[in-house]
């Protein structure tokens, strides 16, 4: 289980002395969200955005949004029952809270940025912590884990947050992940708005990285001439990239992603997220759905 010992960054990883990036092309990354819960991998998490934050001067909040017990219980039809054990109810939501605080503060009590607290209000977790993500450079996210309890945290979270919020998120796997963030970066190029926010969120972390791989399909006139606009947005930023392309997409994009980081030993993927939402029925893209559900590396979304 990959819960609370890893710590998912190698020393030199992101360190902010390395030099390789000259100040004309730095970007911006200043201030960060990380959602918190009761979940075993929320210690991880924490720990991954702590050292982003070290490495970039950036400042840290840890947010801790969960729905309440009571009103899932009523939203499942079960209000009667619900009531009628509401203390037991919220003393196990005081529980889920108190235990993701005591995370915080034991981050708190190691060397590092500083850490703020902020809790949602309401019954919202999703809108509550898509509002807050608006003020923020970078959000944080856990893969949902179908071994565990969900503590309170929708089944949903992830692909809603980033669809109600329009911003970005490193969401991490709930698998054990490499001891490293950010040295080899896969980017999937898509010439889409989502594909551009996510470049764009993600050009702090390309500009550190050892080795940036563009993956794009296509070969036609348009295609050549979209791969070449890529990589040269990436030079202008001081990225030198490597360009695979494909004569088209293949049917399942999601396995293709995650089959070519493996090849290239990539540690985070960058690519757009695609879908909407309907009333919360979410419909999500083939490539979105399959990655949010096989992840095995970090990905930075937007939509």
């Amino acid at each position: 289980m990959q819960g609370d010992v890893a710590t998912p960054f190698a020393d030199r990883t992101l360190s902010p002395d390395r030099g390789v990036v000259p100040p004309e092309h730095a970007s911006l990354l200043r201030s960060l969200l990380v959602h918190v819960d009761a979940g075993p991998h929320c210690v991880t998490r924490l720990r991954t955005a702590r050292q982003i934050a070290d490495a970039f001067g950036a400042t840290l909040t840890a947010y801790y949004a969960a729905t309440p017990l009571i009103a899932t219980s009523a939203l499942a039809g079960e209000a009667t029952a619900a009531a009628s054990i509401a203390p037991l109810l919220a003393e196990v939501d005081r529980s889920w809270r108190e235990l993701a605080l005591s995370r915080v503060e034991a981050l708190r009590a190691e060397p590092g940025a500083p850490v703020a607290w902020q809790e949602a209000q309401g019954v919202d977790p999703i809108g509550s912590l898509a509002r807050r993500a608006l003020y923020a450079d970078l959000l944080v996210m856990g893969q949902r884990s179908p071994e565990i309890s969900d503590c309170g945290i929708p089944g949903n979270l992830v692909e809603s947050v980033l669809i109600e919020s329009g911003g970005a998120a490193l969401v991490l796997p709930y698998v054990q992940i490499q001891q490293t963030l950010g040295q080899r970066i896969l980017l999937a190029w898509k010439e889409t708005p989502s594909s551009a926010r996510a470049v764009r969120a993600a050009l702090p972390f390309m500009q550190r990285a050892r080795e940036v791989h563009v993956v794009f399909w296509g070969t036609g006139e348009h295609d050549v001439s979209a791969s070449n606009a890529i990589t040269a947005f990436l030079q202008h930023h001081g990225i030198q990239s490597r360009l695979s392309t494909t004569r088209k997409a293949p049917d399942e994009v999601g396995e293709c992603l995650l089959s070519h980081a493996a090849d290239v030993s990539a540690d985070m993927l960058v690519m757009g997220c695609y879908g909407h939402s309907r009333a919360r029925e979410l419909v999500l893209g083939g490539a979105t759905r399959t990655i949010l559900q096989s992840m095995t590396l970090p990905v930075l979304m937007a939509h």
